[in-house]
């Protein structure tokens, strides 16, 4: 299966709802971000090794796709695995086992195979940076996820459900919810989709009382209409001490939390003399 859809969409989400709903459900489900490591790694990540078969192996390790027998394993990031993995990958699909690195004998898995992308990987294929093959066994069954932009009326009761989980996560009170508030979300363009509304939501959230206003979202939603306490700059000093508060002084969490680069804290930082 291949699910398909920008980032942010919720494609894990996904995954794991279907293996939840399957008569796979209690089994493992296994998710493994591919961008996320280099090709070696990787490798021995997802197949395993055998002791000695590289420097710093010293015993036999499982791979994921052994852990996850007879359940799901979720490949997020596909398009970015590299074409020699590809290969071992397509034997999996094919015949249902794969060699640990550094072994001779086969090992053999039932494992359900969802994967996913945001890439054109028919594009990827034709410019030889994927397997045409691998595309095909892959995407036997095609799942397309939209984005936040095709599907604004999901946003309020993504708000309210990240609302509530969040305050629970503070232990602050389930704050209401204004109208300019959700105005202002469904009006925004969502590049990040899903996973920047929850980012944009739990900043609100730490910033906030008992009720969400548009006075606690970033400062590229608020509107000419929104009502400003502060200017421009003494806001943004308020919300960076703020969340340097809640963070306990811990600037790259806070950098987080503010949905910017450390080195723009930083930056912000000297320029407000908040050194």
């Amino acid at each position: 299966m291949l699910l398909l859809g920008e980032t942010g969409t919720g494609k894990e989400v996904f995954a794991q709802s279907i293996h939840e709903s399957s008569l796979r459900r209690t089994k493992p489900f296994v998710a493994v971000n591919c961008s996320a490591l280099g090709k070696d790694i990787l490798e021995s990540e997802l197949f395993g090794h055998k002791a000695g078969a590289f420097t710093g192996a010293v015993k036999d390790k499982r791979g994921l796709l052994e852990e996850a027998n007879g359940g799901t394993i979720f490949l997020d990031e596909i398009g970015e695995m590299n074409i020699d993995l590809q290969a071992k990958l397509l034997r999996v699909l094919e015949t249902g086992e794969f060699f640990k690195v550094g072994d001779s004998k086969p090992t053999k898995v039932n494992v359900r195979i969802i994967a996913a992308t945001n890439r054109d990987l028919k594009r990827e294929s034709e410019k030889g940076a994927f397997r045409l093959d691998l595309f095909y066994r892959l995407s036997v069954f095609q799942i397309r996820l939209p984005s936040l932009n095709e599907r604004t009326d999901d946003i309020e009761m993504l708000t309210i459900y990240f609302a509530r989980m969040f305050a629970a996560k503070m232990n602050k009170p389930v704050p209401q919810i204004d109208t300019d508030f959700l105005t202002a979300l469904k009006k925004h363009q969502w590049k990040g989709n899903t996973r920047e509304l929850k980012n944009v939501i739990e900043r609100a959230v730490i910033l906030s009382g008992d009720r969400l206003a548009v006075t606690a979202l970033p400062f590229d939603f608020i509107s000419d209409k929104a009502p400003l306490i502060f200017d421009l700059a003494e806001a943004e000093k308020v919300q960076i001490n703020k969340v340097l508060s809640f963070a306990k002084g811990n600037k790259t969490e806070a950098a987080r939390l503010l949905n910017i680069a450390l080195a723009t804290l930083y930056r912000k930082l000297k320029e407000y003399n908040m050194e």
